[in-house]
């Protein structure tokens, strides 16, 4: 039986893309880097999960012979980067920049009435985690998930599977008592990597990606119901 659902954030819970490029440029331009990237540029670069890591990727992309320096100076300046970024990240999001996609928190409410646990399982950081869901839901939001996998406790990013492989233990639950939703690739195959079938939303980032062995592809949240995940988690798990 179905008995919980798992949920990516950046792109799934919310349209937050647009808002982390305008944040990664205010970094680069406050910190003086020369660098910055349009929407073509930060699409191809959303195939590198983490924010660090995206822009360590870019960087040695502009610069092939980047060596780190004694003392960890490279990763020093990326650190530095993530900081201006992520405080520009959530003062957008304080002030209204992001907000849920549809059916999200529908799906969720219903979801808790008849039950099911809930579980966040990302790449981002527990900051732009709380950022996102205190302005959406409350300053109580925590309370709606039994747990939450991110950056800090799950560092090896999508699509190795070791943050869901995390949540499930949190959780105490098996794959097949679970669904995820995703909106990437890189999310999808961690996601099949835990053994979990996936409901994918892509987005105007991610709707060029290839989502074979998804359990559903559908355009977002909002006519969903948990009859429905019912239904297609049961039938999942009859024809495996």
């Amino acid at each position: 039986m179905l008995e919980a659902l798992i949920f990516d954030v950046d792109g799934t819970l919310a349209d937050t893309e647009q808002v982390h490029l305008a944040a990664f440029n205010h970094a680069f331009a406050q910190e003086g880097m020369g660098w910055h990237w349009d929407l073509p540029l930060y699409t191809r670069l959303l195939e590198i999960s983490g924010g660090k890591e995206r822009m360590l990727h870019w960087w040695r992309e502009v610069q092939p012979d980047l060596q780190e320096l004694s003392g960890g100076a490279v990763q020093a300046v990326i650190d530095l980067l993530h900081e201006v970024k992520t405080a520009y990240y959530e003062q957008a999001v304080a002030d209204g920049a992001v907000n849920l996609r549809p059916g999200v928190l529908p799906l969720m409410d219903q979801a808790r009435r008849q039950g099911l646990q809930l579980a966040i399982a990302t790449t981002t950081s527990p900051v732009n985690i709380a950022a996102l869901l205190r302005k959406a839901i409350g300053e109580d939001w925590r309370l709606n998930f039994l747990a939450i996998g991110d950056a800090s406790n799950a560092p090896m990013k999508k699509p190795h599977p070791q943050v869901y492989l995390k949540v499930l233990a949190d959780i105490q639950r098996t794959a097949a008592q679970c669904l995820a939703f995703e909106d990437s690739s890189n999310g999808l195959k961690a996601a099949m990597a835990a053994g979990l079938a996936t409901v994918i939303t892509p987005n105007d980032f991610t709707a060029h990606h290839d989502f074979q062995g998804a359990l559903r592809v559908v355009p977002d949240l909002g006519h969903v119901s948990v009859a429905q995940l019912r239904d297609w988690h049961a039938r999942t798990r009859i024809s495996d």
